[in-house]
């Protein structure tokens, strides 16, 4: 009787199909794919590209024109502070994996990191040939630059460091930039700089790495019971491809839990080892995602997965 019971209070089938439309989060733009296979985080990923199935390189700007033309509805990208108090658009930690210089990012000025060739170290063929090197030369953009060539579009910026103060240093940047922190500008990253930016900037959309694991966590813990965690409220849950039939009330019981608490639900792509979870690449993948959905599709490759999403969309609407 009580499996009978939990099973009945989580059946999708007996809810209401839910009204919504989902939006495509482009993780760093369109960008070359790499080997996540035995990764950490001081992997130099640039020297395990895929071989390469597009001309653009990660946080640039034409990569994010690219990937907005595909049909991404807001954008992901990495920043760090520099040393004259500027903010660079840039992925690493170091310098070292993709360009033909060295040291911490943040201990450089914009105007080095800009002469540098931000192409140079990728290659697929473990050194032999680097098909980018050369052509990536002063491509390093500052983020009053994205921000300012995309006026009218959404971005959800990467906090890379846990240093608190980088929120008011953004905050202030952006000021003094003449960029209006509305709601197209987003962040997450460590709890710690991601708090922080939730307190000067209270109505804004800002989640931590660290509140998306333990909310999904704790929903696979007590979801049974209807109930969504406080962890959850006005927060952020992450939902694996591979994992999605695990949660609790998938799809139209949870995602309705999810409205009420105020949760954003972030569809990943398929989790296979320790490596964080990747965004669907996979146009396929797509059919995983359920009629309503109002979340967001965190993508790898918005070139592919942006039009055939607009195709499945729109062959939602027409019913066919």
């Amino acid at each position: 009787m009580v499996v009978g019971a939990v099973y009945l209070m989580n059946a999708s089938w007996l809810a209401p199909e839910p009204d919504g439309k989902a939006r495509l989060m482009a993780h760093r733009g369109i960008h070359q794919l790499y080997d996540r296979d035995g990764i950490d985080k001081d992997t130099c990923t640039a020297s395990r590209m895929l071989p390469p199935t597009n001309a653009y390189i990660e946080n640039t700007l034409p990569s994010i024109a690219a990937s907005f033309r595909a049909g991404a509805d807001i954008l992901e990208i990495d920043i760090h502070p520099t040393s004259d108090n500027e903010f660079v658009v840039f992925h690493d930690w170091t310098i070292d994996c993709r360009t033909e210089g060295s040291g911490v990012t943040r201990e450089h000025s914009l105007t080095y990191l800009k002469s540098l060739d931000i192409g140079h170290g990728y290659t697929a063929d473990g050194g032999k040939t680097f098909p980018f090197r050369g052509k990536g030369e002063g491509m390093m953009p500052s983020l009053a630059e994205v921000l300012k060539a995309f006026p009218q579009q959404r971005f959800l910026i990467n906090f890379k460091s846990r240093w608190i103060e980088e929120a008011d240093l953004l905050h202030a940047y952006l000021k003094g930039q003449g960029i209006t922190i509305d709601d197209r500008i987003m962040v997450y990253g460590h709890e710690r700089p991601v708090g922080r930016w939730k307190a000067i900037n209270p109505t804004g959309f800002a989640f931590s790495k660290r509140g998306m694991k333990e909310c999904t966590l704790d929903y696979l813990k007590v979801g049974w019971s209807t109930k969504s965690p406080h962890s959850c409220v006005d927060g952020v849950i992450g939902v694996p491809i591979n994992y999605r039939h695990l949660v609790w009330g998938w799809p139209n019981r949870f995602l309705e839990r999810m409205r009420q608490s105020n949760t954003t639900v972030i569809f990943l792509g398929n989790i296979e080892n320790e490596n964080g979870a990747p965004g669907i690449t996979d146009p396929d993948d797509l059919d995983a995602v359920p009629p309503g959905f109002n979340g967001l599709i965190w993508t790898d490759a918005i070139e592919q997965v942006g039009p055939a999403w607009t195709r499945k969309a729109g062959a939602r609407e027409s019913g066919a």
